[in-house]
């Protein structure tokens, strides 16, 4: 089984998001949307566009969206089965949160990493 297939998106807190979004913008040149976040589309070497995207975003230092994680940051990983995945952590003994979310922006799990990290796996919707 295939586990991780890449990098789906990179969240982290910051305790002023509108002046951290604001720096990114001016000073890296992120295109930072209203919803506090960028979305990279990918490409191959020649620069065509190829499906997938990395969603970049800035939250709320308040936000208890990473709980039980004390972390500032949490990666979404990209996963070709999700449930398949879940399982097998959780066979291997690693701590693999109850909930799950299945949506129109595919299916989403999570489990913590030995440093108390929140780790979020994502099965995008076919065709993604």
């Amino acid at each position: 089984m295939r586990r991780v297939t890449g990098i789906g998106g990179i969240f982290f807190k910051a305790k002023d998001p509108e002046a951290l979004r604001a720096w990114y913008r001016t000073h890296l040149g992120i295109d930072v949307q209203p919803w506090g976040g960028a979305a990279f589309a990918w490409a191959d070497e020649a620069g065509n566009a190829t499906k997938g995207t990395t969603i970049w975003n800035v939250g709320d230092a308040a936000s208890d969206y990473y709980a039980p994680s004390t972390s500032t940051f949490m990666i979404n990983y990209r996963v070709d089965d999700l449930a398949a995945l879940l399982a097998a952590l959780r066979a291997e003994g690693c701590n693999v949160l109850d909930k799950t979310d299945d949506s129109e922006y595919g299916k989403f799990g999570w489990v913590m990493d030995p440093e108390g990290n929140k780790i979020e796996l994502w099965q995008p919707p076919p065709g993604s």
